[in-house]
């Protein structure tokens, strides 16, 4: 075989090594795209598993979670006509708080204040009404968990457990937009604070206080002293008045202003 040959079929070699040398980097950059979009298929996987079981169940099957008890109020509560009123008869100022149990910035104004309004109530310088509102019930998904657990708080205060019962529901909050716990879910948690009246079931499951919660509603959207000046309508919720007069969230110190 001439030198010519030689160089020739060598040339033909190292060009077949480089083909080769490239389809298997090719095909090693397949195979770690590949592995790639596993992971992230995987992460994603993962994080919507965990996701689900952040939110509440709509089936009723699980139990709303407690509140630990230094985050519940500890002095009496009774229901009050449409509202419940929470403290001790040595409080010398009425607070009216205006909430919805769905509504996300009152979740942020119990994390916010929570603990300070515990701290008044409990040593008897505050009292505070609560008015429960069904405000968002359109907002939940299937609609009603507004109104139906504003209907299910009268219920509960009408067995002295209200305080227990409002601080799980804010504790662990469903989403606006949301599935809202059910009337099942509602009512597990309302024994779980400590109801035993046989009458409390029926209470939550035909919404026995629904024309009063109405009424609420009405009430709240006319009072003057709820109302934005800018538009003339409620202010919405949380909305917070003491003495005839609408509190200022934006000062922190608010309520220990009330109570001095």
């Amino acid at each position: 075989m001439g030198g010519a040959e030689r160089s020739a079929r060598k040339k033909k070699q190292a060009a077949r090594a480089v083909a080769q040398a490239r389809s298997s980097g090719s095909d090693r950059t397949k195979v770690i795209a590949g592995i790639a979009v596993v992971a992230v298929l995987a992460i994603a996987v993962i994080g919507y598993v965990v996701f689900q079981q952040m939110k509440p169940s709509a089936s009723g099957a699980e139990a709303i979670p407690l509140a630990p008890a230094d985050h519940t109020i500890s002095a009496p509560a009774v229901r009050d006509g449409n509202t419940v009123l929470v403290g001790k008869d040595t409080a010398t100022v009425t607070v009216d708080v205006y909430e919805d149990f769905l509504c996300p910035i009152c979740g942020t104004f119990e994390k916010t204040y929570g603990a300070t309004i515990k701290q008044a109530v409990d040593d008897g310088k505050a009292k505070i009404r609560y008015h429960i509102l069904p405000m968002l019930s359109s907002r939940s998904n299937p609609p009603g968990y507004s109104a139906d657990s504003a209907n299910a708080g009268l219920c509960v205060a009408d067995e002295g457990k209200f305080n227990a019962f409002h601080a799980a529901l804010f504790a662990k909050q469903p989403q606006e937009g949301e599935a809202g716990y059910t009337k099942d879910q509602l009512i597990k948690l309302g024994k779980d604070v400590g109801v035993t009246s046989a009458s409390f079931e029926s209470c939550v499951r035909n919404q026995t206080y629904k024309s009063q919660l109405d009424d609420l509603m009405t009430k709240t959207s006319n009072d003057p002293v709820l109302k934005d000046p800018d538009t003339g309508r409620f202010r919405g919720t949380p909305s917070v008045a003491a003495n005839g007069k609408l509190v200022d969230l934006d000062n922190k110190n608010w309520l220990a202003d009330l109570t001095k």
